[in-house]
């Protein structure tokens, strides 16, 4: 299968818990899949149709550490300024601490290898995570993948499904994609993250099996195995379900 690789280095980021408002902001340690839909989008300059997109990705980091920031939470007000003029809002300004990864190093496949002069010339500024996150794209090329029975997994997102067979990972539950279309409504999916590596043939071997993955080849070899990519979806069939058989 011919995808589209891309290698995004930046300085800073953090994947906000979208449910954590106050306190404190942890990270997710890999970009949820929406936050993947939203930077192709940035590149392509529109708001893409997901239906039929697939992506994999390696993702790490050099550390990891907290900055204090502060956000101002507003609310209606009554009254007049100093002034006389009517007093609309009034607030209050809020300390918390945010989750920092340093030095993120992104490898995304895309199975759109079309795409890569909105990856060479992007529309709007590389961005991973916020916006003052911002990053550069070092590497932009088509690569052709290879499919075999043992690779490495590492430093990515699984299906749920594989929990059981996987001896490390986290379960967790990401946003999936966003409809930017309907108000920003987000679907949302179960996820394993791997933030260590699994071989397969460390796999416990029951229920449905893969017999084959995706690999690539262009990537390091670890004890004479490729890494494995898993590919999956914004939309449609769910990750559980979907097989690259």
């Amino acid at each position: 299968m011919k995808v589209l690789k891309i290698v995004l280095e930046g300085i800073s980021t953090s994947f906000r818990y979208p449910h954590f408002m106050l306190g404190e902001q942890p990270s997710f340690p890999l970009p949820p899949p929406a936050t993947i839909y939203g930077h192709i989008c940035s590149a392509l300059g529109d708001w893409i149709d997901p239906e039929g997109v697939r992506f994999a990705y390696h993702f790490t980091v050099a550390g990891a550490e907290y900055d204090l920031e502060h956000i101002h939470v507003l609310s209606a007000a009554s009254g007049k300024l100093p002034g006389g003029e009517p007093k609309v809002l009034e607030g209050n300004i809020n300390p918390f601490k945010r989750h920092i990864l340093l030095f993120p190093r992104l490898t995304l496949y895309i199975n759109r290898p079309d795409w890569i002069d909105a990856f060479r010339f992007p529309r709007y500024p590389v961005i991973l995570g916020r916006s003052q996150d911002l990053a550069a794209y070092t590497q932009v090329e088509t690569i052709e993948l290879q499919r075999t029975d043992q690779v490495y997994f590492e430093h990515t997102l699984l299906p749920y499904r594989m929990a059981a067979q996987i001896p490390a990972g986290i379960v967790t539950l990401m946003p999936r994609w966003i409809d930017y279309h309907n108000r920003r409504k987000p679907s949302f999916e179960r996820y394993l993250m791997l933030t260590e590596r699994v071989t397969t043939k460390q796999m416990l071997k029951f229920g449905e099996q893969t017999t084959s993955y995706w690999s690539d080849p262009t990537a390091p070899t670890v004890d004479g195995l490729m890494l494995g990519l898993w590919f999956h979806t914004f939309v449609g069939v769910s990750d559980e379900a979907f097989s690259l058989a």
